[in-house]
């Protein structure tokens, strides 16, 4: 007798910690834009686990390179060479028109990573005096979890019984270029920031902003480091989001849809004159540009996105996405944030909350997830299809009838 739903994830909480509060679906199987519960009920994914599935579920190309390298060496640490790792760090430099790469895992590492070769380069290059330097950053971020990273931010979920943080960073308004100007000192080597706040529920800056903050780095000889692990590598209908405002950071950090939804994959990508600063010894991981991970799997990533298309398809569907969900503006919804296929979608407060909207769009096939308060975000796969986009707007427009009665 096959398990209920019920009974996959009583079996799953009796030995995990409760550390997440997922919706009780259980997935068993996915392709393209849709998954398959145990059951058999298929959903439309409007979250692509936080956009590292962006090309989809198991899109043949990345498939196919994860499997042809399963058969040759998936290991050998960075002690050694592999014959994958070059042509793929190659690659990424491209498309980033930059020259180096540090290779690593999560999300979470390439921030750490970019914060040790800004604090590096900052005392070598920069002359910054030896444990003086600071770290501009934003207020409503999200760039992770490890105790440096949660030490800068101003959500108290992420803080509480966690301290003591690590120092060194300072937090400003964001999109207030002035506020981040204001608060740069002699010794501030670098600003961090995500091109658009997804955690903060896709909150977009003002256009002029990243350039303001660009010329204000230029001029005051500080990083910027654009944490692109969420808006990068398509989403926001450019390579970049920085490329939708026109700016190069000195810094990019990638993660998520690097690995294709198969395995973990991240980098910092930057020039010699940043990155070149860290010596053999000081920076590291064992899995970090490991073969089959960021050699194979990332580097058919880097061609899907040589081409343009999943670029292109995201303004596409993007703006139908857009159109759709602006309709609903005044029929229960407050407001809708949206860049590419990415949107944030404000559920008027006195109708429900955002993990209600959720569980209730659940019941009718759509997968979607909820942050602070009545604000749930749409990130579908790129590879979703016109009449997926529309599905998954109607049925928001009827979760909004139903909760209107």
């Amino acid at each position: 007798m096959s398990s209920t739903p019920a009974q996959f994830i009583a079996a799953e909480d009796a030995h995990i910690a409760h550390t997440y509060h997922p919706l009780p679906v259980v997935v068993a199987t996915a392709e393209g834009a849709w998954v398959t519960d145990v059951e058999g009920r298929r959903y439309l994914d409007c979250l692509a686990a936080y956009s590292a599935v962006n090309f989809g579920h198991g899109h043949p190309a990345l498939i196919a390179a994860a499997t042809a390298q399963l058969d040759r060496v998936t290991l050998t640490s960075r002690a050694f060479h592999n014959d994958r790792l070059g042509p793929f760090v190659a690659a990424l430099a491209a498309l980033a028109k930059k020259d180096l790469v540090i290779p690593m895992n999560t999300g979470a590492e390439a921030v750490e990573s970019g914060l040790k070769a800004a604090r590096a380069w900052g005392y070598r290059v920069k002359g910054v005096a030896p444990d003086r330097a600071n770290i501009i950053v934003a207020d409503g971020n999200f760039h992770g979890r490890t105790i440096t990273i949660i030490s800068f931010s101003d959500d108290a979920t992420a803080t509480t019984d966690f301290g003591p943080f690590t120092p060194g960073f300072r937090s400003v308004p964001y999109g207030d270029a002035a506020a981040l100007e204001s608060a740069i000192d002699g010794n501030t080597v670098a600003v961090l920031l995500e091109p658009i706040q997804g955690e903060a529920g896709i909150l977009i800056p003002p256009v002029d902003y990243l350039p303001a903050v660009r010329d204000i780095t230029t001029r005051h000889n500080v990083l910027f480091i654009a944490d692109e692990i969420q808006s990068g590598l398509g989403r926001t209908g450019a390579t970049f989001q920085c490329d939708n405002v026109g700016v190069v950071p000195d810094l990019y950090l990638l993660g998520k849809a690097l690995g294709g939804g198969i395995v973990p994959v991240s980098a910092v990508v930057g020039n010699a004159d940043i990155l070149g600063v860290l010596g053999a010894g000081e920076h590291g991981s064992t899995f970090g540009g490991n073969p089959l991970a960021a050699a194979a799997v990332g580097s058919a990533v880097v061609g899907l996105l040589e081409t343009g298309e999943y670029q292109e398809r995201a303004r596409v569907m993007g703006a139908r996405l857009t159109a759709g969900l602006e309709r609903l503006v005044g029929f229960g919804v407050l407001a809708v944030r949206s860049a590419g296929l990415w949107a944030g979608i404000d559920i008027d407060p006195s109708l429900a909350t955002g993990r209600r909207v959720c569980e209730l769009l659940m019941s009718r096939g759509v997968l979607a997830k909820d942050t602070h308060g009545s604000t749930i975000r749409l990130a579908p796969p790129i590879v979703i299809t016109a009449e997926d986009v529309d599905f998954a707007v109607d049925q928001l427009e009827a979760v909004l009838l139903e909760l209107r009665g």
